[in-house]
């Protein structure tokens, strides 16, 4: 599971920074990545104490909450894309607050309308928030890993055979480009 993180760290880092578009909040925009850079710490650590853990998830989800009530979703005119990806991955993390999930996903789904955000972050919170409530995935982005290096989705995925469309869409690989990515993680097989 700390490999996938770490892989999910890799990504989050290479999102480009804001770039000639200079976000309106620069001073939001570093705190939110400090607090991503903290999420991540605990996340690839083999040595941070689940309290720490807790600790770190539920400061985030604090400051995700009081940042949606002022702001709406962290966009990219507002953070810039690096900035705006960390907010959607603070939010992801919030797994024992499903309601900050709900209301951000509510939030980011407005933000990708209005072209100000990642229809690939949407897609994950989605599935995200799905998983939590024992629904079909829709974009096939959450899964576990099982003993001898096999990888099973944490819930079915609605209509499989449209997956890769909807998965296009949203700026994602291919779901089998993406399994071979899992299995590829180091102790995955």
């Amino acid at each position: 599971m700390r490999a996938l993180l770490a892989l999910l760290l890799v990504a989050l880092l290479a999102v480009p920074a804001c770039g000639d578009d200079s976000p309106r909040e620069p001073e939001l925009r570093a705190e939110l990545l400090k607090m991503l850079e903290r999420d991540q710490a605990v996340r690839t650590s083999p040595d941070v104490p689940t309290e720490e853990w807790d600790r770190v998830d539920s400061a985030n989800a604090a400051r995700m909450r009081q940042i949606l009530d002022e702001h709406g979703w962290p966009g990219w005119s507002l953070v810039g894309k690096d900035g705006s990806t960390a907010a959607w991955a603070l939010v992801q993390h919030a797994d024992l607050q499903p309601d900050l999930q709900r209301r951000g996903l509510e939030l980011l789904q407005k933000a990708v309308d209005d072209g100000d955000a990642s229809p690939g972050d949407l897609a994950y919170l989605v599935d995200r928030v799905r998983v939590a409530e024992n629904k079909p995935q829709v974009y096939g982005t959450q899964w576990e890993p099982r003993e001898g290096g096999e990888w099973k989705p944490r819930t079915p995925i609605e209509d499989e055979a449209g997956v890769d469309e909807r998965r296009r869409k949203a700026g994602l690989k291919p779901l089998q480009e993406y399994l071979r990515e899992l299995k590829s993680l180091p102790g995955q097989g």
